[in-house]
């Protein structure tokens, strides 16, 4: 994809995140949590540019550093967010302050690994910061599911006698 293409898609993905980390949230623990970031990385990780062919190692250590801090910024906003249960058993959650400080910590780590990368002339592509993107989606999204399922009904792993039988829908007749 081009740049401006990968540019968009990042954009797009972290104001959908942004504006839905603040409004109230149904976890489900046994959703594909992982779908979602499994995509953004197979798309990264599809494009040539992720490594500047001139400066690799210095490509391969900012990339490294891109995907940690965004590993530690899922782990941070995960962290930093309330979970909850409802009163009929579903679990919720809602991202908080420290949610925020998060983020902008994570936004100026990552300012800051650009601003090494353009001083060491290093070409910096997208794709790095789609993987981090990724990684701290699934870092999040991974710690939120641990951290609901305990708080998730139990469902039984037996049945007693009739627990299969399923009510009937409609009137009988006698």
């Amino acid at each position: 994809m081009p740049g401006l293409v990968n540019a968009l898609l990042i954009v797009a993905v972290i104001a959908l995140v942004i504006v839905r980390q603040f409004r109230v949230q149904r976890i489900d623990a046994d959703r594909r949590w992982w779908l979602a970031p499994a995509i953004l990385a197979v798309v990264a990780l599809r494009e040539p540019g992720i490594l500047d062919t001139h400066h690799r190692t210095e490509s391969i250590l900012l990339v490294g550093a891109e995907l940690l801090v965004g590993l530690a910024t899922g782990a941070g906003w995960a962290w930093t967010t309330r979970i909850w249960v409802a009163t009929d058993g579903a679990v919720w959650s809602k991202s908080t302050k420290a949610s925020v400080a998060v983020w902008i910590v994570g936004i100026g780590l990552r300012a800051g690994l650009f601003a090494c990368g353009a001083m060491l002339g290093v070409h910096q592509d997208s794709s790095a910061l789609m993987l981090g993107l990724a990684g701290t989606l699934l870092v999040r999204s991974g710690i939120m599911a641990w951290r609901a399922r305990p708080l998730s009904p139990v469902h039984a792993v037996g049945t007693s006698y009739g627990d299969t039988l399923a009510a009937s829908a409609r009137k009988e007749r006698v």
